[in-house]
């Protein structure tokens, strides 16, 4: 569904059932984050604020401070693990900020999370992939129809982004018939 060219329509349900599905992503390794870093609460507190906003609370100030405040405390954590988890913190609550244009970018608002997420668990694995496939394949079971259907308004997710872009596709590739 398509507006004027270049140009994806998006209500506020699709944005708070992405948001919700970045949430869930995230909050699955939350505790790789606090095991790391456990008196900080900014991962905690940005996971919250999705969930707020998926729940029906507004798109404003409190997403956008949570989710940089995310990317500071990943910037302190001691494990790649840890930082990755924090990563998807801060995707979970920008999900709610996918704009609207039809660029295979966005797509990293609508599966950031769930790529971090599945990257901290496969660190923590000591790098095991299959590990992170399987937190891809638990990503493809939490989506919902509402979440497929945003995706599918988007090109496929770009090329690049190192690990963490591969699990992007990998996403994108189970979501998308």
């Amino acid at each position: 569904m398509t507006g004027e060219a270049g140009e994806v329509v998006l209500s506020k349900q699709d944005l708070r059932e992405v948001t919700a599905f970045a949430a869930a992503c995230a909050e699955a390794v939350l505790e790789v984050f606090e095991a790391d870093q456990p008196d900080d609460s900014r991962p905690r507190d940005a996971i919250g604020a999705a969930w707020e906003f998926a729940r029906g609370g507004e798109r404003g100030k409190s997403l956008r401070d949570t989710a940089w405040a995310a990317l500071r405390a990943a910037k302190g954590a001691d494990t790649a693990a840890a930082r990755e988890a924090a990563w998807a913190a801060m995707s979970a609550a920008g999900a709610a900020y996918l704009h609207p244009l039809a660029k295979a970018t966005q797509v990293k608002h609508i599966l950031g999370a769930g790529a971090h997420a599945a990257r901290a668990a496969e660190l923590l694995a000591g790098d095991d992939r299959a590990v992170g496939a399987e937190h891809v394949e638990h990503a493809v079971r939490r989506a919902t129809p509402v979440v497929v259907d945003v995706l599918e308004r988007f090109p496929a997710a770009p090329a690049g982004g190192g690990r963490v872009g591969e699990l992007i596709r990998m996403l994108d590739a189970g979501l998308r018939p």
